[in-house]
């Protein structure tokens, strides 16, 4: 019955062990399917399903159905032309980047789109080239095919040029990505991306962006230098600029540092008055536009000795297939870019999902990415993602649709098919300086440091170890590391938890860790003890440490410490030297006492201790007989708080059982709440019951088992003569549970019978 009393609640109810709950409410018995079952329905097919998958697989039919064409069609005019300006820039400039010619990032721009238009489960984010997917395009193409040094001996390079075999391995490598994304999706396991945490991103993110600002030194100051990768390539990168730094083309440098600065400057006024701003100044296409005229101009090429983007070819290349033996060298790569890439993706889309309220389907997205780089890699385009600028440009300027996506294809068409002439004299230290000034959001992470170090320092070591590790070992490799430190960091948490114990609060049926309140209630012989995580095989030890830590003492050290002053007990009444009495124990030796150490099977001091042969019962908490030492035990009931327990398996199964069962043979009462019903359902067929563990110490809340032990050991008065003072060495309870009080002297007598606790 629940009674509102203002801001206050009575409850009146029964007080519910498992057992008791369980005869009191009848379960509604559920039929759970078997595998058999699961694979019959998944290959069974009806009318629904089949449209259902139909809509699923094209999401351009959802929203088509539900397109205001009055509403929206202009939005996505405006958004597309904008966005498809800034592409072509891009596409240009993280070709580059890929190490590959310039127009063929116009081609990563076009291909993929396409294909997403129709796949794709976001409505705004712009597919194409992602920097950090470039630059590890980049890695595989200059491994395979260096500047300098052996090529591999690949049967498909015979005859090409050094450009035409990067554009084949780069078209290979990405097909593989795509095929990879594309198998992820159809068997539905996109829940892979959830292992990369945003903190492994960030720094992985952050590390990329060291990479490819290094990458572009070599544009911005108009030097000549090869392509690294592997380990410690930012290093030699490094070293290779600094020896010719003297050689710095000053025309290059000039320009690239007055883009830099005008491009930043007109940015940061696009974020600050955005709200006051229809639409944001393109200012990359605008600086694009006016650096290409003035090159174009002066004639930059031959009289300053600037590089250029030159010649581009108009028009289409014909399809090609992978090249299946750089397939087999390119494995190890590829996975961590199609990994990357759909995390990247589905960050930024579920961010505007969230904003415009509509749903993405990872698997599907994961299926439309797939598709999207297979396709492109038939036509010679390299990786494809999306660019978080790129999609911020489409979703501001008013994007409502893929619509807008398919208008940005056209425009990067117009310039591929008909006037990509223009765009030859544009410097390449140009586009340099474009994508160094869009690296501001990735390198502005490194501020999150500080932030994680103060609230969750494993999440800062995640942070710095995939930072550094894929600075130094390149973002393959530091990927993987930082994936590493991050499984880690969680086994580290779930292995090592902050175990507590728990008291209650005052006046209340609520229990905090004891350590964190004043006003706490703590009954004398009980302890809480709450594990916040899953019990398993690798934090099982931790768990009854910290258990023995908590109840300050360690139950098979007393049982031992037991069953060895029964041994002496039973030693002593077999020489006489103990004599049983009507009223008790007499010890009449005077000599000192042997301990039986020479006992025949020692592993019996780990059993329960045995009173069969014996016509007495010890109190351990009293003093014993010829000064016989045992620790002891002031503990009379043991509660677990299993609230947080999400699963045990086997090992940790077994583990507790034998941790209960100690504490029950030194005469602790063990009782468990809060138990998960699947938990408990597995400890019943897992015969986790016997003669001393019953399913009766399992109770359906802390406070109902709190109030069982009260009810069970109350709380005795000060003023109150309870027991009776004890004047000579031992309290012991013969057989036939006669209680009587005997003072002669070196007798163990009788004080009550025996105290539970």
């Amino acid at each position: 019955m629940l009674r509102p009393t203002g801001k206050q609640y009575v409850v009146t109810r029964p007080l519910y062990s498992e057992d008791a709950f369980a005869d009191e409410h009848a379960k509604v018995r559920r039929q759970r399917k078997t595998t058999r079952h699961h694979v019959k329905d998944y290959f069974t097919w009806n009318s629904k399903r089949v449209k259902n998958a139909a809509l699923s697989l094209l999401p351009i039919v959802g929203w088509m159905r539900i397109y205001r064409l009055k509403e929206w069609l202009l939005s996505d005019i405006v958004s597309g032309v904008s966005t498809g300006l800034v592409a072509v820039l891009q596409g240009l400039a993280y070709a580059l980047l890929a190490s590959l010619p310039a127009w063929y990032g116009l081609f990563t721009a076009f291909f993929p789109v396409i294909v997403y238009l129709f796949l794709g489960t976001s409505r705004h984010i712009s597919v194409g080239a992602f920097p950090v997917l470039s630059l590890m395009v980049s890695a595989v193409v200059t491994r395979m095919v260096p500047d300098e040094g052996s090529l591999f001996n690949i049967t498909g390079f015979q005859g090409l040029s050094i450009e035409e075999q990067r554009v084949m391995v780069a078209a290979s490598v990405t097909f593989l990505m795509g095929l990879m994304q594309l198998a992820m999706g159809l068997l539905q396991i996109g829940f892979i991306v959830m292992y990369l945490s945003d903190t492994l991103v960030s720094g992985f993110t952050t590390a990329a962006a060291v990479h490819i600002l290094v990458s572009q030194l070599k544009f911005v100051l108009g030097l000549e230098v090869r392509g690294l990768s592997g380990p410690l390539s930012i290093i030699y990168t490094l070293q290779k600029i600094f020896v010719q730094i003297e050689k710095t083309n000053m025309c290059d440098l000039a320009t690239s540092l007055v883009i830099m600065v005008v491009v930043f400057l007109v940015k940061e006024l696009n974020d600050r008055y955005k709200a006051k701003l229809p639409v944001p100044i393109p200012v990359e296409v605008i600086m694009t536009v006016i650096a290409c005229g003035i090159s174009y101009a002066f004639d930059f090429k031959e009289k300053f000795k600037v590089d250029v983007v030159g010649h581009i070819p108009m028009g289409y290349e014909s399809p090609v297939a992978p090249n299946m033996e750089i397939i087999g060298h390119t494995a190890v790569e590829a996975f961590p870019m199609a990994i990357v890439g759909f995390a990247v993706a589905f960050s930024v889309a579920k961010v505007y999902a969230v904003k415009h309220d509509y749903t993405i389907d990872g698997n599907q997205e994961l299926i439309a990415f797939g598709a999207s780089n297979i396709f492109g890699a038939a036509f010679k385009s390299f990786a494809a993602s999306t660019a978080l600028s790129r999609s911020a440009v489409q979703e501001s300027t008013g994007g409502k649709t893929q619509i807008a996506g398919l208008i940005s294809a056209l425009i990067v068409m117009v310039v591929t098919l008909a006037i990509g002439f223009l765009l030859e004299p544009l410097p390449k230290s140009v586009l340099g300086a474009v994508v160094i000034v869009n690296l501001k959001g990735m390198l502005m992470q490194v501020c999150d440091v500080p932030y994680l170090w103060r609230r969750d320092r494993p999440d800062c070591v995640v942070w710095l170890v995939t930072c550094l590790a894929s600075i130094l070992l390149g973002l393959d490799l530091g990927l993987a590391v930082g994936l590493g430190a991050e499984l880690i960091t969680v086994v580290f948490r779930t292995q090592f938890p902050r175990c507590s114990v728990l008291a209650n609060i005052t006046g209340t049926d609520i229990y905090k860790d004891r350590k964190d309140y004043v006003s706490i209630y703590e009954p004398e012989g009980v302890k809480i003890f709450r594990i916040p995580s899953p019990i398993f095989f690798a934090n099982i030890d931790f768990f009854r440490g910290k258990l023995v830590e908590a109840v300050g003492f360690n139950p098979l050290r007393v049982l031992r410490k037991r069953n060895k002053a029964m041994r002496t007990i039973r030693k002593l009444l077999e020489k006489g030297e103990l004599q049983m009495l009507p009223k008790g124990l007499l010890f009449t030796s005077s000599g000192p006492i042997e301990e039986c150490e020479h006992y025949s099977n020692m592993e019996d001091l780990d059993k329960p201790i045995d009173f069969k042969d014996l016509p007495l019962r010890v109190n351990w908490n009293s003093d014993l007989p010829a000064n016989i030492q045992v620790p002891r035990v002031d503990v009379h009931s043991l509660i677990l708080d299993f609230s947080a327990v999400s699963f045990l398996d086997i090992s940790a199964l077994k583990g507790l059982k034998a941790a209960i069962k100690e504490f029950i043979w030194v005469e602790v009462e063990v009782y468990i709440v809060a138990c998960d019903a699947h938990i408990l359902e597995k400890l019943h067929s897992c015969m986790f019951f016997d003669e001393d563990i019953k399913s009766s110490m399992f109770f359906l809340t802390l406070h109902d088992a709190m109030l069982h032990v009260s009810e069970k050991h109350p709380v005795r008065s000060e003023n109150t003569n309870v027991y009776t003072k004890v004047i000579t060495t031992a309290t012991i309870q013969p057989c036939n549970g006669q209680a009587d009080t005997c003072t002669r002297d070196n007798l163990a007598y009788i004080s009550e019978p025996e105290t539970k606790f």
